[in-house]
């Protein structure tokens, strides 16, 4: 892990008093992400996986941590955050936010299959409209406002093709979030990373079941449909080309509308949202790749990787959304 902070057996015992969870029996560390430190917490009622924050604070966490219990508690499949005794969903660890939730079964599934792409758009689409009620906002923290603000630091470390590339991507991205369509895109908390690695599958790779959305700590209120131009944009590529793959976009899409429609609005504005959830990665990737933080130590990923997506998103042919039956 690029960050980690370890925790002895006998913390965690304390912690566990204060949860109805059951008694300790075990704790082991989980050799991925650089954002927190993950470790899978075995009790004697069941399976956990205990975070520590690293980035995150306290005053920071409500807003993830309650639209997952949200979720939850309306049978969206995803880790549910543990209520302590005196009623709260967040402890304290060698002085960084702690929480415990549940552990989901499966493992991330990295070359997906059209029955892959069904369960995740199906799951979208479940979890949006899950969260009409959801009280809490917190904005897309890495939307269109952030964008503006870092792309003036790594332009200056790119060539002047894709300097300009990255410019006129942003300008038209500024000019469609100012259009009557776009204000009347569906609206309201969204995963906004649900890359196929933020998801797992139980069954088998021939018949998968879904296991559950995890890493929730991206999420904010944005329009959906960028909610599912992130995933798609994942999903259903050439990983070398960032070209889609038909069969997998049609069972993606098919699976979303079977839960919720697109709208007029949506299916007019999906190229464009295709590129903007392009752009958001291309950006932030350049920004790890050119000024990673120093407690960063996995290497970052390549940006070049969006680079293309984007490219293929701006001369490349994109399937149409499909409409209600």
């Amino acid at each position: 892990m690029a960050v980690f902070t370890s925790v002895s057996d006998d913390r965690v015992r304390a912690l566990l008093q204060s949860y109805d969870l059951g008694d300790f029996v075990a704790l082991r560390g989980i050799a991925t992400g650089i954002e927190n430190s993950n470790f899978f917490l075995t009790t004697t009622r069941g399976e956990y996986v205990l975070t520590i924050f690293e980035v995150l604070t306290a005053a920071q966490l409500p807003f993830y941590i309650e639209l997952m219990h949200h979720l939850a508690q309306r049978d969206v499949p995803v880790p549910h955050p543990q209520t302590r005794l005196d009623g709260s969903r967040l402890s304290t660890l060698a002085h960084k936010p702690t929480a415990i939730v549940s552990r989901l079964a499966g493992a991330y599934e990295p070359a997906p299959t059209v029955e892959h792409c069904a369960l995740a758009g199906q799951t979208l689409a479940r979890t949006h409209l899950a969260t009409k009620n959801f009280a809490m906002t917190q904005p897309n923290l890495r939307g269109l406002a952030w964008w503006e603000q870092t792309a003036p630091v790594v332009l200056p470390y790119l060539p002047s093709s894709l300097a300009a590339l990255l410019t006129q991507s942003l300008d038209e991205q500024r000019a469609v979030a100012l259009t009557e369509p776009y204000k009347t895109l569906p609206f309201g908390p969204s995963h906004c990373d649900l890359f196929r690695d933020n998801v797992l599958f139980a069954g088998t790779h021939q018949q998968p079941k879904m296991g559950g959305f995890i890493d929730f700590y991206f999420a904010g209120c944005d329009t959906w449909l960028f909610d599912v131009a992130v995933s798609v944009n994942d999903w259903c590529i050439h990983l070398d080309t960032g070209s889609f793959k038909p069969a997998h976009v049609q069972a993606w899409l098919a699976a979303y509308t079977s839960i919720r429609p697109f709208t007029a609005a949506e299916r007019l504005l999906w190229p464009t949202l295709l590129r903007a959830a392009a752009l958001r990665f291309w950006i932030s990737r350049l920004y790890d790749f050119y000024l990673p933080r120093a407690a960063q130590t996995l290497k970052p990923h390549d940006p070049s990787h969006f680079e293309r997506v984007l490219q293929q998103r701006t001369v490349g042919l994109i399937p149409d959304l499909p409409k209600e039956d």
